[in-house]
């Protein structure tokens, strides 16, 4: 379990709560409730309705939705430290996507109604909250131009490079080492692909040095895979 310290420790690596001093801190990690969920659980479906947002501590939460034809659409993996289910204490609206556990997830809970009280009387919170909505949509846009506009290989290459950016936000790294610890299954979910497509087109991004695969672990190329994401 964690404690509230730890608890505040973790708001101060969020962009929704870092600009709070080390009391704010303090006091949000008083209304926070630990939930924890084992691999497969689901936390919430699209429909119902958003009584909480939940910050990852540990594992990995599927974000998706079901497609007309009853196919699942995986458009974002939350994963420590991240915030999820943000969308409908924003609006009060129901749940907009599924999430589910991918393995065992440890989380916090904070409730729309102690959400709504940090808005009100805090300025900095509300300014964060909407350059994390803005951010969240950019996320959007460029996904969505992904599967339009680009094959499968140029989809994973910008896959590993968001996730590069955010273990190296300064850019400064030349290679960038990645835990990916899900099936080739659950990426092909994440880039909208078959897993036999998405085997493939990883073979072809190691065969092109831009990728190194060691198990669970990605290394990157950054120039490789810019190159092959059409953003060099």
């Amino acid at each position: 379990m964690l404690s509230k310290s730890e608890a505040a420790d973790l708001l101060a690596r969020l962009p929704l709560f870092g600009a709070l001093d080390a009391a704010g801190r303090a006091a949000v990690a008083q209304e926070l409730r630990e939930v924890n969920f084992d691999a497969g659980q689901i936390i919430f479906s699209r429909g119902d309705a958003g009584a909480d947002l939940y910050i990852v501590a540990k594992g990995r939460v599927r974000l998706s939705v079901l497609t007309a034809d009853g196919k699942e659409f995986s458009f974002a993996h939350a994963e420590a430290p991240s915030v999820f289910g943000e969308l409908a204490v924003f609006d009060g609206r129901p749940r907009s996507a599924d999430a589910t556990a991918v393995g065992k997830v440890q989380a916090l809970s904070l409730s729309k109604a102690a959400f709504g009280r940090l808005l009100a009387t805090t300025p900095a919170v509300a300014e964060a909250a909407i350059r994390f909505l803005s951010a969240r949509l950019r996320d959007a846009d460029e996904q969505l131009e992904a599967i339009a506009l680009h094959p499968i290989e140029g989809r994973l290459a910008r896959f590993f490079l968001a996730a590069a950016r955010q273990k190296d936000p300064a850019g400064k790294a030349e290679r960038v080492t990645l835990a990916i610890p899900i099936s080739q299954s659950e990426l092909a979910l994440l880039v909208g692909a078959s897993r036999p497509k998405v085997n493939a087109a990883l073979a072809l991004l190691e065969a092109e040095g831009a990728i190194e695969r060691k198990g669970q672990e990605v290394i990157c190329d950054i120039d490789g895979l810019s190159a092959l994401a059409g953003m060099d």
